[in-house]
């Protein structure tokens, strides 16, 4: 279960266990999921990194907290060896989980997992466009984050 992570952000520290908590739950997701073998790559950036690649590739010029970018669409899990499996990348802005940590009143650990579930699910092809879809994502989110003793 390949998860690499790649820091290239300096503005909030992050130290090698939360890279570890990351990378924990990237792989609770992929097992979850039935996709043990696939490989996925976190990226932490700050706020200026995302605002650039929600801007290219979304049209939305302002920062974000989580951009996923799958390399392959619904459907075409099949035509892949599951070893041979690369989902795609989840960017992370660092800066935007620790104000948000702050704000919602937890951990930055516990932002930075929730961060990295839910962009995990969006690789996965999970949304949030409807109350529906929203409800089954925070489940399957909550599972993962409960499952590993992550909690508010």
């Amino acid at each position: 279960m390949p998860v690499y992570v790649n820091n290239l952000q300096e503005k909030v520290e992050v130290p090698p266990e939360l890279g570890e908590t990351i990378e924990r739950v990237a792989n609770a997701v992929l097992e979850q999921s039935e996709f043990p073998g696939a490989e996925v790559g976190i990226v932490l950036v700050d706020d200026d990194y995302i605002h650039q690649l929600n801007k290219q590739y979304r049209g939305v010029d302002s920062p974000t907290d989580v951009l996923s970018f799958a390399l392959i669409e619904d459907g075409e899990e099949e035509f892949f060896e599951e070893e041979d499996l690369l989902l795609g990348d989840v960017f992370i802005s660092v800066e935007r989980a620790q104000n948000q940590a702050a704000e919602y009143g937890h951990s930055f650990t516990r932002e930075m997992a929730y961060l990295t579930a839910h962009g995990m699910f969006h690789l996965l092809g999970y949304d949030h466009n409807t109350e529906e879809e929203r409800d089954i994502m925070r489940e399957k989110e909550e599972q993962v984050l409960t499952g590993l003793n992550i909690t508010r």
